[in-house]
């Protein structure tokens, strides 16, 4: 029984990176085969696994979400991440271990305890460090890749400080009902911004400003 499961999650895997990954104008062969070779249905919650390869936002712990592979796939592209970097997932379990795949040297972080009793050993598993502390608080510094897979008001400052110069970011910044994925280069100028795509992943809560009011 076990070994059909697991079959059927091949299968899934597959057709994921299909219908959800080639179609959308992800042709990084690398991104492809890293996708179909990672088990997705181990990063969210146990009672949600049946839903790890839909396009839907699947549940990790709480109210944190697994990205849609389609929208993790595009922001992997865009990073161009290449053999040898080292990359800091932020709040980005499943993005972490398909970068391992390809070869980077990542750290996961994540902040949430019940969100690291689901991926922290899986993490492990795949060669990825995990470290749990605040998400305004990089751990270490001189990245060459930062990615998060939860939504973000604005890019924390500090994430931008932790980067090597010619490093990259690739963060989705929502503030309304859609968001737009955004790539950040650290340039000797500062950090340079493009639009990428339409996302709406929940944003962070923990990276949210306190409301404001005035008097």
């Amino acid at each position: 029984m076990k070994a059909a499961l697991q079959m059927d999650f091949t299968a899934e895997r597959k057709a994921m990176v299909d219908s959800q990954v080639r179609v959308n104008d992800v042709t990084d062969r690398a991104i492809h085969l890293a996708m179909m070779a990672v088990p997705r249905e181990s990063y969210c919650a146990p009672d949600r696994a049946f839903a790890a390869y839909s396009e839907e936002s699947v549940v990790i712990a709480g109210e944190r979400r697994l990205m849609p592979a389609r929208d993790v796939a595009k922001l992997l592209q865009a990073a161009d991440a290449r053999t040898g970097e080292k990359a800091l997932a932020i709040a980005a379990p499943y993005a972490a271990a398909v970068l391992a795949r390809m070869g980077v040297t990542v750290t996961a972080q994540e902040s949430d305890d019940a969100v690291f009793a689901v991926v922290g050993e899986v993490l492990a598993a795949e060669g990825v460090t995990t470290v749990v502390a605040p998400l305004a608080q990089p751990a270490g510094e001189g990245w060459d890749l930062i990615i998060s897979e939860g939504g973000v008001q604005s890019l924390p400052e500090s994430w931008g400080a932790a980067l090597r110069p010619g490093g990259r970011i690739v963060v989705v910044e929502r503030r309304g009902a859609i968001g737009k994925a955004a790539l950040y280069v650290q340039t000797r100028e500062g950090l340079s911004r493009r639009e990428l795509f339409d996302s709406s992943p929940l944003v962070l809560a923990e990276l949210t400003p306190a409301p404001t009011f005035a008097l």
